[in-house]
């Protein structure tokens, strides 16, 4: 046992100095970024510090009310990220075959690879995998999806689902980036 683990790390260290020989591999990869839903600076700021004040502090406006008004206030502010509503989505995907799996998540990066800056979900609910598209308040939004993936995805369809609120900005729904990936060769 002793001397095959010293022949596993003797393995292992020629792999290492092999690696560090040739160096990594360095390559640029295009980022796809879905945009933020509101401005990030607002989240959680309260409206009286953000409003104009001719004392130079925060609003010239006086309010008297409770602790209470207050803290539900405060805590209505801190669980407003969470927060999901009513809207409709297009399922592209829903099938329980055995490689379901699989064909699931090739459906999802296709469509991704294909429609930027539209939000896209994976979930599983037995038996069934599904892929859901999209975050749309109206059924006429979600229509102009469907008609326009409808010829890639024939079998899509439009539900009714509680959603992440959409994005404001639907010309600038996402963000292009590039970032550096660094490759290494696995031992």
């Amino acid at each position: 046992m002793k001397r095959l683990l010293t022949i596993v790390a003797a393995i292992a260290a020629s792999a290492i100095c092999a690696a560090a020989q040739t160096g990594p591999q360095v390559r640029d990869s295009v980022v796809y970024r879905q945009a933020a839903v509101l401005d990030s600076s607002l989240v959680g700021r309260s409206i009286f510090d953000i409003m104009p004040s001719r004392t130079g502090g925060g609003a010239d406006i006086s309010i008297r009310q409770t602790d209470a008004v207050s803290d539900a206030m405060r805590s209505f502010i801190s669980s407003n990220p969470s927060r999901t509503i009513s809207g409709y989505r297009v399922r592209i995907y829903f099938d329980n075959a055995q490689n379901a799996r699989t064909a699931s998540e090739e459906v999802l990066k296709r469509f991704l690879s294909r429609w930027h800056g539209i939000p896209a979900y994976r979930s599983y609910q037995n038996p069934f995998f599904k892929v859901t598209v999209g975050d749309f308040r109206t059924k006429s939004e979600a229509l102009e999806l469907l008609e326009q993936i409808k010829g890639e995805f024939p079998a899509a369809f439009i539900l009714k689902e509680n959603i992440n609120y959409p994005v404001i900005d639907k010309t600038h729904s996402y963000d292009i980036d590039t970032v550096k990936v660094v490759l290494r060769e696995e031992i």
